[in-house]
């Protein structure tokens, strides 16, 4: 089936629109705002010269590692590669942070690169981490350079077939197994339609994005879909964000943006930290799709508090969208509709246990807030059992299956994963679905998302999950408030539950903090009915999260277990010191936790 792909989009708006603005990157020096803009046909004509230099170079079908800051620079590598058929695949620039430095490094040694990209302001980083990381031997180039040697322009076809290799797409989970998912010109352009009619977008509404562009989300959504459609989208950079949340809310209102995704703690952020002078005179009421998607259950408190906070500013409560995003279905599978208020649903507890989706009675103190994830349209999703590959009906926890053209390709080099996660088969013999490892259920015609199946907790045959214990945790101190936790299972005689949270300021002395621990053992028993015994604490920003702002539980436990965490404090069992406490003892094998067949991202 033939499909207009990115570059052929691109060319095709460039010849008619060139000097329509296609990405505006926003910078803040000293408080003050600059911006730097890329037009249509700027963009057409720079990714022309550098597929140029790449075809000098590399071969179609050659990856390209680029290691960039948010910039227009990445804008036109990526596009530069997708034009001479080279593949993209964006990593974080392993600018110091320990954890973007191994993270580049497993992307580069999984991704077989023939080139790496990135700018001159960055080169020297980038080249010094490839020497120290014995990756030297690869070209490395700083696309803003100009260089005189080259043949010229590319100037070929700008039509690609629909099952070449667009990019390689990294999965956030666990950093010493990057998987890189193989993401087809086709994936993109049905992923980008699916979006683009959940949304109801035109090219007239413009997006706006400070989520890192080697984050799936970044890029797909925000950056590539845009282009796709003709629209205009504008970049932040994370640091600006961080540094003062108020610019995110003002140059949505400044720049007349339709369009914006954020993590929810961004939403909590701005609704607890922004003053009233900070955003004085913002006005967010041409906001349409306040967008918040990902694989975990979406926290509901942080999204009313936002709604509340700046009701004043114009903001509407039916302006918040949820939906659910996979980077092995390419991003986007299910949203919440346009116009309708966010609706928060009470779900009895103990029928969750028990995989079943119940409705709580009104009086229940404990039922379980959800957010519907919304629907879906031109994809088959199905709720499977795990174990027996059936069916399940509405209201029944499953395994979320899915398949449709926005399905990845599967996972670069790994085709026996690829086989099992991408090629799934229900008991009824319907074939070719991708087993996502994620909880769902279906409930009033929509898509409730529930969390990773690896991740669940299975304590004498009840299913508890990690998000409601660490709900539970941060809501029971005030020193946890507005930090971060995780809660995880590690192998041991008896399944051991291990609480692991950031407490805020300094330290207090031993004794203040076993206190504090027993609290956290005590409050989770009576919450759960559990036995807690294993509870650390770390230093605030120590509990690693995606660049979507998910926590990573799968590599916080795998901290653990190796003993490279670096606690203020810790109280742990006496089996778990022993297995995990010993020097010089290797990182344990994970286990399977919860439903026990597991699907795609680590």
């Amino acid at each position: 089936m033939g499909i207009v792909g990115v570059v052929e989009r691109v060319a095709r708006l460039a010849g008619r629109d060139p000097d329509r603005e296609a990405v505006v990157c926003l910078r803040w020096s000293e408080c003050e705002e600059h911006s730097e803009s890329l037009r249509y046909g700027e963009l057409d004509r720079a990714a022309r010269v550098l597929a140029g230099r790449l075809r000098d170079r590399c071969r179609p079908g050659d990856r390209a590692l680029l290691l960039y800051p948010t910039g227009l620079e990445f804008v036109k590598s990526i596009l530069g590669c997708m034009y001479a058929g080279i593949v993209p695949v964006p990593a974080p620039l392993p600018d110091g942070d320990k954890h973007h430095l191994m993270r580049a490094t497993g992307i580069a040694l999984d991704s077989d690169p023939r080139i790496v990209l990135t700018d001159s302001a960055s080169l020297v980083t980038v080249s010094d981490w490839m020497s120290q990381d014995g990756l030297d031997r690869l070209l490395c180039t700083a696309t803003d350079i100009a260089v005189a040697d080259t043949s010229g322009s590319w100037d070929g076809s700008p039509r690609i077939g629909a099952e070449a290799l667009a990019l390689l797409s990294y999965t956030t989970g666990s950093t010493s197994d990057p998987k890189g998912v193989m993401v087809s010109h086709e994936n993109l352009a049905h992923n980008f339609g699916i979006f683009r009619e959940a949304l109801s977008l035109t090219p007239e509404d413009r997006c706006l994005s400070w989520l890192p562009l080697h984050d799936s989300a970044g890029l797909i959504e925000m950056l590539l879909e845009p282009l796709y459609r003709g629209a205009t989208t504008f970049l932040m950079s994370p640091d600006d964000f961080f540094a003062d949340p108020s610019r995110w809310l003002k140059a949505i209102d400044k720049y007349d943006v339709r369009v914006s995704s954020a993590p929810g703690f961004a939403y909590r952020r701005c609704a607890r930290e922004l003053t009233d002078e900070q955003v004085s005179g913002v006005d967010l009421g041409r906001w349409e799709h306040a967008w918040v998607g990902g694989a975990d259950p979406i926290e509901p408190e942080p999204l009313i508090e936002f709604t509340d906070r700046f009701a004043a500013a114009g903001f509407r409560r039916e302006a918040v969208r949820v939906g659910y995003r996979i980077t092995e279905s390419t991003l986007f599978v299910s949203g919440t509709r346009p116009g309708r208020p966010l609706a928060v649903e009470r779900f009895d507890p103990s029928r969750l246990e028990q995989n079943v989706l119940l409705p709580a009675a009104v009086d229940t103190p404990s039922a379980r807030s959800l957010v519907s994830s919304g629907v879906v349209n031109d994809l088959d999703v199905r709720i499977v059992d795990p174990e027996t590959g059936a069916v399940l009906p509405d209201g029944r926890l499953g395994e979320i299956w899915i398949r449709g053209r926005s399905v990845a390709r599967g996972y670069w080099r790994r085709e026996p994963e690829t086989d099992r996660v991408f090629g799934a088969t229900t008991a009824a013999g319907e074939g070719g679905y991708l087993r996502t490892g994620d909880v769902g259920v279906w409930a009033g015609a929509g898509l409730y998302v529930l969390g990773r199946m690896r991740e669940m907790l299975v304590i004498g045959g009840r299913s508890l999950y990690p998000y409601d214990m660490e709900k539970a945790v941060r809501t029971s101190h005030i020193r946890f408030a507005d930090l971060t936790g995780t809660v995880f299972a590690v192998p041991s005689p008896r399944q051991e539950i291990v609480v692991l949270h950031e407490v805020r300021g300094e330290p207090a002395d031993p004794a203040a903090l076993s206190c504090l621990a027993r609290s956290v053992k005590d409050w989770l028993s009576r919450c759960f009915g559990v036995r807690v015994a294993n509870v650390a604490f770390l230093r605030p920003g120590k509990v690693r999260k995606s660049p979507g702002g998910k926590v990573q539980r799968a590599l916080m436990r795998e901290l653990f277990m190796a003993d490279a965490l670096d606690p203020v404090y810790e109280d742990l069992d006496i089996e778990t010191q022993r297995r995990y406490r010993t020097v010089g003892r290797p990182l344990a094998a994970p286990t399977r936790q919860g439903l026990s067949v597991t699907g795609g991202r680590s």
